[in-house]
């Protein structure tokens, strides 16, 4: 690895893990959490009135939803303890994305239903 020079206030900061360092399930809930929180920005969730957002872009909510789902289903038998509550996250956030939408797409067809099945 290329060795970076320190900056004036690096002391002070915690060093950088190496990637190579970071177990795998760490990686993995690290991507989810980070769909998450921007699919929810996607959303507007963040804002008090989440139709007015100025971040409200649910093409690409569904997008990065779609993305979460083939996370998880893709990493589930790898997550342990983490599984239920990056699943639970999923769903909530398919569930609010069919609430926030004008044409609330049929059970099964809406974002990342393909890998989770419908939800209700």
């Amino acid at each position: 690895m290329t060795h970076v020079p320190e900056s004036p206030d690096s002391a002070s900061q915690p060093p950088v893990r190496e990637l190579a360092e970071i177990p795998a399930v760490e990686v993995i809930t690290r991507a989810a959490v980070m769909l998450m929180s921007a699919a929810a920005e996607k959303m507007g969730l963040s804002s008090d009135e989440p139709d007015e957002s100025p971040h409200r872009d649910l093409d690409e909510a569904r997008r990065l939803i779609t993305a979460l789902a083939g996370l998880v289903k893709a990493s589930a038998e790898y997550l342990g303890p983490h599984a239920g509550p990056v699943r639970d996250g999923l769903k909530q956030l398919q569930l609010a994305f069919r609430e926030s939408s004008a044409f609330p797409d049929e059970p099964g067809h809406g974002p990342g239903e393909k890998y989770t099945g419908p939800v209700w």
